[in-house]
């Protein structure tokens, strides 16, 4: 990143800037939020906070870096001008920053703060009055008639001499400490000065500036005056070159950095162990995952420095990938509302010394990881995957720590913030696993904290030995070439250790991911065009080829933003020499790894590989810092005025601003070294033919892949007028909408699968993890949205808040009008008007949420609720309900909220509208567990009326989850309603009745059963008798059924299953009614047909395939399909009676068959003496499914055909005397071999083979 902002510079620092106190203008009370306006007045004044100024900065301007007066004001010293007296600690305090520009390029900044004596009279009194001000109110809160004299003489004390103080009370003494007196007390306050930097050299500049003060703190003068070390810095020191060290002097010693050659790991000079040491390597994982997974991350500490160098830190772990979103490491105090942005974000947040988290009221809490830096504890958002091979991943890094002498626990602060972190949490921790609200591995720290404590510290003992061997105690290793302290060297090695460790895992799981990159088929410039709708990444069948373990974090991560840039970044490089920087480096070590890999690297497996090559890149270290490459001028005298920059120690001297604001007139280095005009070369070359069109274009297409899908990287940091708050949340508005329309899209696409590829749009199908990955994100886009603007904000849930209101305002009116009924299966075919379609009510499915007991939070709440509204096809419209009180949405958002905005609001819901084309089973399929009321209703044949029914029913449900059990009927009722743990979706149900009383004859047209919380109803189609001595005897029937679609078309579709049809035998009717007998190519086809949808079902992925049953026993199924088969050409002997295929089954093996067909005659035996009364078209369809079941259909069908009966049974022209048919029908059934068919249980209850 840093490389592009110093794409122009070469020179080490742009810019040296001086912040204070101006004494023109006085004090000024620093611009803030209202809540703190009034915390800053309560607090003594040496508490508050006061505006700082840019007292001077040089040189006054650098074309390629232009000077930003109001962020670095704000950065330099966040919360403004601080004062203290001689009673105060007044340690200087070093701190990094960053301004990232709008164009996505940074520039650091890196600033040390000191306390200077206040020598102007005015500021002095100043203090004094506040401080008589605010005596004087906090006499009057505590002044009440009632209070005892105490504390009148507390405020008297003042202005009385100092002895009072040892007989004073505790309060007195705390007074005391934040008091000024001017005539006895030393005011101080504030200043910084700030190197400003085209690249990140943190150790360097700190070291520059910590010898600039020690120079000004110091009793004797320095051997030159200050300017010419300035002037030195700004102009003469170069940047190290690529792969080159570089040496120069401070006031006291000399400063030496490196930079990485084009090999290497980008540029990278924060210690990353100091994050480990902060958060210990747990935390530091999960934290590490938010990140990768687009969260918002919050980092909250008290120390500036520790917020950037835990964003730099993470951020640089992920290489090859760029955090794409919202960054700002530091956030000034102005600038707080900005926590409301509905993007991903990564910002620190400085804690104010405030140590409870409680009172810390964030705008949205659903997506949020928290991270409290000084209390060793963060806090994760629900649902958050692991990462692949965590446990491996943390063993490994924890022996990088230990080898350098660190704990892999981190530092864990006192106790009493553990403790409080405790109680702080538990509340928090539920864990809703079984159901779609995974709480992620939470925690780690309260549920394995032991043991992990456990396994790290036998770690320590086994490694110990490395530990003490390589940086023991002070100057044990110490190389005498080494030009830089030990403690640098150890930090940059540990600090490649790290990063190689990190950088492996990505190298190892995206092996191969170039095989995946989808190439665009046209040129460039339409490819720009349409970049929002292209898939660059054929993402199923990269996680068709993991390890199933790494699929809920991969899924995810492939629909991030930095994926998508990343691939895009491989997409427009044409080759080497013009790839990036990172995408050189990584592909570099891809292949590497690939090369190694004897294995096919198409297939992966879970094996953890351990990182190999931190060697090279810790010798190539060692290398630069024992032989410098590069030494810079030495600082010398300049043409000043004599007698100005005299020495004042303690004070900062005023600079002579003439020398330090132009550099030389020629710059030797710039002529004399080489390497920074072929760095400038080699950017101007990575930038050139990246499109083959002329510079203009090119900028402008770069740009605009940087900014795809980004809305804002950084706010503007100046005093924020209220129009620029407007302009910053209508762009947030605009990017909501689009992430909106994005995700329907693609979300659609994945569903619609196929007929939507052909259509042109992306890829071809979805996994059941894919989709839980998309509704996820979903989930998160709204709450995104329903926390923009949010006024006072109530749980962690802005959605669910949302709608409790609304619940509480209509809960009591839901009977009066509120409720809309879905027009669902209107129909007069028997099914329809059996069973009215559930009443559509927001209400009631909020209710059905908060009764299942498994989900305890808000978040959890929220999402179950989007996911069941998604599966009733009801989201836009209960969404565009929630929105119709504009009452409420007035009382709970602002004026610029994404929801009050209204176009914005109803292309929204237009595009959740479209997610009806397609069903979603997102509900069913995540709460596998809790408990689901069905409503279950027999319905009886209108022309043969069931009135004098005599038997007793029953019924059986299965589904993909669970089965029933019997379940009686009551017979006048023929409906009932059970509750019973989720099915799942419905596959068959096995109805049959118990053959008592005078009349047990029932002619059933089908059964119906509804889900009463998501309202899919299934429909069993029967049409046939139950009863001894009609159809064909049977007792008892399964019944194959198919979900209904809500539709409001005519008569005509009913749904995908004709009225007769999906149950055993039931096409016997339709070969008996229809006159046309089907011939044999019609019934080979329907044979093939049948067999082709058993086989595609197979070659689908496992999470994808429908119901087996319904191919086997369906309409036109395997069943219907052989039925054909041995009814073509069948001799009825009578007209009128009923000749079934399994009486010729069972005639067909006579005796001296008995040897061939034993396996057979098992079968028919078997099916024969089961308990249950399924008739004989109920035996065959158990046949066909064990033969399926066992491969032996083909076979079976060669004995029939060559069996002597089959002779007399058939005429000459069946299909089961032609030779050559029964061949090819052979043929086709053997194909069935290849498949591990499981069957239902329903299907062969009680037949035991």
């Amino acid at each position: 990143q840093s490389a592009t902002s110093s794409s122009t510079s070469c020179r080490f620092a742009d810019y040296f800037v001086i912040c204070g106190l101006d004494t023109d203008s006085g004090l000024e009370p620093d611009e803030l939020s209202e809540k703190e306006i009034c915390e800053n007045f309560e607090q003594s004044p040496l508490r508050r906070t006061f505006k700082s100024k840019v007292l001077a900065h040089y040189p006054d301007n650098v074309e390629w870096n232009p000077f930003d007066q109001d962020a670095v004001g704000m950065l330099c010293m966040p919360k403004g001008l601080a004062f203290r007296t001689q009673v105060d600690s007044r340690e200087p305090q070093f701190h990094s920053f960053i301004i990232t520009r709008e164009d996505g390029s940074r520039t650091y900044g890196f600033a040390l703060t000191f306390f200077e004596e206040v020598t102007s009279k005015q500021i002095c009194s100043a203090m004094q009055t506040l401080y008589h001000m605010h005596n004087a109110e906090q006499y009057d809160i505590l002044h009440t008639p009632t209070s005892p004299k105490g504390p009148e003489d507390l405020h008297r004390y003042h202005s009385q001499p100092r002895p009072v103080l040892h007989a004073a009370p505790s309060i007195s003494r705390l007074q005391r400490f934040n008091s000024y007196d001017i005539s006895r007390d030393t005011l101080y306050v504030s200043k910084c000065i700030c190197l400003i930097t085209p690249m990140a050299f943190p150790q360097a500049c700190r070291k520059v500036l910590q010898q600039l003060h020690q120079a000004v703190a110091c009793p004797q003068p320095p051997p030159l005056p200050l300017e010419s070390y300035i002037y030195n810095i700004l102009y003469e020191v170069p940047l190290p070159p690529s792969g080159r060290s570089l040496k120069f002097s401070g006031v006291y010693g000399p400063v030496v950095c490196q930079r990485p050659s084009t090999f290497e790991l980008p540029l990278f000079d924060f210690a990353i162990s100091e994050m480990f040491n902060l958060l210990g390597v747990e935390n530091v994982l999960q934290l590490f995952t938010c990140a990768l997974l687009e969260m918002q991350i919050l980092l909250y500490s008290q120390h500036y420095q520790r917020l950037m160098s835990v964003a730099e830190s993470i951020t640089a772990l992920m290489f090859p990938f760029q955090w794409q979103h919202v960054y700002v490491p530091i956030l000034p105090a102005s600038l707080l509302h900005f926590l409301d942005a509905p993007v991903p974000y990564l910002m620190g947040l400085h804690s104010n010394g405030q140590d409870d988290r409680t009172k810390l009221e964030l705008p949205q809490e659903a997506n949020l990881c928290f991270v409290d830096i000084d209390n060793h504890f963060i806090e994760l958002p629900e649902e958050l995957p692991q990462f692949p091979n965590k446990l491996e991943f943390i063993q490994e890094i924890s022996e990088v720590l230990v080898s350098f002498g660190l704990s892999p626990e981190g530092n864990i602060p006192s106790s009493d913030s553990q403790t409080k972190y405790r109680s702080f949490r538990s509340v928090d921790m539920v864990s809703d696993k079984r159901n779609g609200n995974l709480a992620s591995p939470l925690h780690s720290y309260l549920l394995k904290e032991n043991e992990t404590i456990a396994r790290l510290q036998a770690l320590v003992k086994r490694t110990g030995v490395k530990s003490s061997t390589r940086y023991g105690e002070k100057g044990h290793y110490k190389d005498p070439r080494l030009q830089c302290d030990e403690e640098e060297l150890k930090m940059h090695n540990s600090n490649i250790h790290i990063r190689e460790v990190f950088a492996n895992r990505f190298t190892q799981m995206f092996a191969d991911y170039e095989v995946f990159v989808i190439q665009p088929s046209q040129d460039k410039e339409s490819w720009f065009t349409n970049r929002d709708q292209m898939q660059n990444f054929d993402k199923a069948s990269f996680l068709s080829d993991q390890p199933e373990p790494y699929l809920p974090f991969l899924s995810r991560f492939l629909e991030t933003q930095m994926f998508a840039s990343f691939i895009d970044s491989k997409i427009l490089c044409h080759d080497d020499e013009d790839k990036e920087h990172t995408l050189r480096v990584f592909d570099a070590r891809v292949d590497k790894i690939r090369m190694l890999n004897v294995r096919t690297p198409t297939l992966r497996t879970s094996m953890y590989q351990r990182c190999t090559n931190i060697e090279e890149s810790e010798k190539a270290i060692e290398m630069r810092v024992t032989k410098i490459d590069h030494t810079a001028l030495h600082p010398h005298l300049l043409d000043m005025k004599i007698g100005q920059g005299r020495h004042e120690q303690g004070f900062f001297p005023r600079l002579q601003s003439d020398v330090l604001s132009t550099g030389p007139t020629s710059n030797k280095w710039a002529k004399r070294s080489a390497p920074a005009q072929w760095r400038r070369r080699d950017r101007q070359k990575q930038h050139a033919e990246h499109l083959y069109l002329d510079n203009d274009q090119r900028e402008k297409y770069i740009q605009e892949a940087r900014n795809l899908g980004t809305t804002i990287r950084q706010p503007k940091l100046s005093n924020l007028s209220p129009s620029v708050i407007a302009q910053t949340n209508w762009k947030f508005v605009e990017g909501l909408l689009k992430e909106c329309r994005n995700k329907t899209k693609r979300m659609l696409v994945e569903k619609m699968g196929r007929e939507a590829v052909e259509l042109g749009h992306g890829e071809v199908s979805i996994t059941g993890v894919e989709e839980n990955t998309l509704i996820a994100s979903l989930c998160d886009l709204l709450e995104r949205i329903w926390s923009h603007g949010l006024q006072v904000k109530q749980g962690k849930s802005a959605l669910w808040s949302h709608l409790l209101h609304y619940l509480e305002i209509y809960s009591e009116s839901e009977t009066c009008g509120l409720v809309f009924s879905h027009q669902l299966l209107r129909k007069s075919d028997g099914g329809g008007s059996a069973m009215p379609p559930l009443k559509v009510s927001l209400i009631q499915d909020m209710r059905h949420i908060q009764n299942i007991g498994e989900i305890k939070t808000d978040v959890g709440k929220a999402r179950a609720w989007v996911r069941l509204s998604m599966e009733k096809k009801l989201l836009s419209r209960h969404l565009k309900q929630l929105l119709s009180d504009h009452e409420l949405t007035k009382k709970l958002y602002k004026r610029y909220a994404f929801l009050r905005c209204d176009d914005e609001k109803e292309q929204f819901l237009y595009h959740l509208l479209s997610f009806n084309a397609v069903d979603y089973f997102c509900f069913t399929n995540v709460f596998t567990t809790i408990m689901i009321p069905y409503h279950v209703v027999a319905v009886p044949s209108k022309k043969l009326g069931g009135s004098m029914f005599t038997a007793n029913p029953w019924v059986c449900v299965s589904g993909e989850l669970a089965e029933t059990g019997v379940l009686q009927v009551p017979r006048n009722m023929l409906e009932i309603t059970f509750e019973c743990q989720n099915l799942g979706k419905l596959t068959t149900v096995q109805m049959g009745h118990d053959n008592t009383g005078l009349y047990a004859k029932w002619l059933v047209e089908c059964v119906m059963v509804r889900n009463e919380i998501t309202g899919h109803t299934y429909k069993f189609p029967c049409g046939r008798w139950l009863g001894k001595g009609v159809d064909d005897g049977s007792l008892e029937r399964i019944l194959v059924g198919e979900l209904m679609t809500p539709t409001t078309e005519n008569d005509e579709r009913m749904c995908r299953t004709p009225p007769m049809q999906q149950s055993p035998g039931m096409m016997r009717r339709f070969v008996t009614i229809s006159p046309n007998k089907l011939n044999t190519g019609q019934i080979q086809e329907g044979v093939g047909e049948a067999i082709n949808g058993i086989v595609k079902h197979f070659h689908k992925p496992e999470k994808e395939r429908g119901s087996l049953t319904l191919l086997l026993c369906g309409e036109f199924g395997l069943v219907w399909a052989l039925e054909q088969v041995f009814q073509h050409g069948f001799k009825s002997p009578r007209l009128f009676k009923n000749v079934f295929i399994w009486d010729f089954l069972e005639a067909a093996p006579d005796e001296n068959w008995q040897t061939r067909v034993r396996t057979f005659c098992r079968f028919m035996r078997a099916i024969n003496s089961t308990s249950r009364n399924i008739g004989k078209d109920g035996k065959f369809q158990m046949l066909v499914c064990l033969g399926a079941r066992d491969h032996l259909l083909h076979y079976w069908i060669a004995l029939l055909a060559d069996c002597p009966i089959t002779g007399q049974m058939y005429e000459d022209t069946a299909l089961l005397k032609d030779r050559s048919l029964v061949n090819s029908l052979i043929r086709v059934l053997q194909t069935l071999q290849d498949f591990n068919i499981t069957l239902e249980a329903s299907l062969v209850k009680g037949v035991g083979i």
